[in-house]
């Protein structure tokens, strides 16, 4: 479990950046915290480390993001079963990622990363998902919740899903928010119950999500003057990057 006294001064600001600038993609783009957050803490702390430090402000990211949509209602209304199903995917994914050595999920999450970049480059389709939206709703909400649980990236599933029913931008937002909500509150009470989310951790993360509740806030204004394509092409470039990074360092430990 990690401790922040045990954190250089450095690490701390780095910290604090990573989590400032990830509220911005969020802000920018309506989702993509844990997407990002989670690869660049990894290289910091370990995986787990990582995910119970962005617990508390994943929550308030995506709080803010579905209630400042407006018509959160509908969208709740329809996708709630696909969140359902998310929260109880994130349960076994959570508990897989307590019983075992958190190390591997770093090349996990690597291939996650790559796995969602591939699907922006190809355009992967997927027309079942459309005949069978209820069976599809239910397979994908499971596997973004494994996921979600394992290493905090949901996001490849749900994109997959979301291009195949061909929802708008706002109802996107909205639905990937509400199962990362239900995701993120399914593993905290995952994690309490094996003892390592507490109250301590609650309260040494509130000025984390604070921060990323700022990088959201300059995001949002800045999302009618930023050239989005342009800033998708280099988030891809970016999580690449750290998908390469994140790859090295496990073989890294595992050989030397």
């Amino acid at each position: 479990m990690f401790g922040f006294e045990d954190l250089t001064i450095l690490q701390m600001m780095l910290l604090a950046l990573i989590l400032v600038i990830a509220g911005g993609v969020n802000g920018l783009l309506g989702f993509g915290f844990p997407l990002l957050a989670t690869p660049l803490m990894a290289m910091l702390v370990d995986v787990r480390s990582a995910m119970l430090i962005l617990l508390i402000p994943t929550m308030a990211i995506n709080v803010a993001s579905i209630v400042g949509g407006g018509r959160w209602q509908a969208s709740i209304g329809r996708f709630w079963p696909l969140a359902l199903c998310v929260a109880l995917g994130s349960i076994g994914g959570t508990r897989l990622l307590i019983g075992t050595d958190p190390a591997p999920y770093k090349l996990l999450l690597a291939v996650v990363l790559l796995f969602y970049l591939g699907i922006q480059q190809r355009g992967l389709r997927m027309p079942w998902i459309h005949n069978h939206p209820r069976p599809a709703m239910v397979v994908f909400g499971l596997a973004a919740g494994i996921l979600a649980g394992t290493v905090n990236a949901a996001v490849p599933a749900l994109i997959i899903y979301a291009l195949e029913l061909g929802l708008a931008p706002l109802v996107t937002v909205q639905v990937f928010n509400l199962c990362f909500l239900t995701g993120k509150l399914a593993q905290a009470v995952t994690f309490a119950a094996a003892g390592m989310f507490t109250v301590r951790i609650v309260i040494v993360t509130l000025p984390a999500a604070l921060l990323a509740l700022t990088g959201l806030w300059v995001g949002a204004r800045l999302r009618g003057r930023v050239d989005t394509a342009t800033y998708r092409r280099w988030l891809r470039r970016t999580l690449f990057v750290i998908a390469i990074l994140l790859a090295v360092q496990y073989v890294m430990r595992t050989w030397w």
